[in-house]
């Protein structure tokens, strides 16, 4: 699959917002998974959250490109054309910090978070 990449798609210079979802932050949510927006590392939760702050981050903004913010995970997705990449090194750091708990963050993820979460 060839990923047609518009320019200010991605910007690999800009870090991260921060080690959580922004929005989920200010209003005391929490997450199952974090994404990052690739053009301008605005940090939101994903599609599977109860609040699905990445999805709204990039429908609001035309940003539509997102990286997982997840230890160990280096995959982009494209919310254009529905399909998964690989892509250029980000700025630092790559994750939320490996401490974090998933889902997060600790003590604001309600005990039945299972049945809360989009399947």
């Amino acid at each position: 699959m060839d990923i047609q990449l518009e320019p200010g798609d991605i910007d690999t210079a800009v870090p991260p917002s921060g080690p959580g979802c922004v929005e989920c932050e200010a209003t005391g949510g929490w997450w199952v998974h974090l994404r990052r927006c690739a053009a301008c590392g605005h940090i939101g939760c994903c599609d599977t959250s109860p609040s699905q702050h990445a999805s709204k981050h990039a429908a609001e903004t035309t940003h539509p490109v997102i990286r997982s913010y997840e230890p160990g995970e280096t995959w982009f997705y494209d919310f254009r054309t529905e399909q998964v990449f690989d892509g250029p090194e980000l700025a630092p750091p790559e994750s939320h910090p490996a401490s974090q708990p998933v889902p997060g963050p600790e003590g604001r993820v309600p005990a039945d978070w299972m049945d809360k979460v989009h399947r």
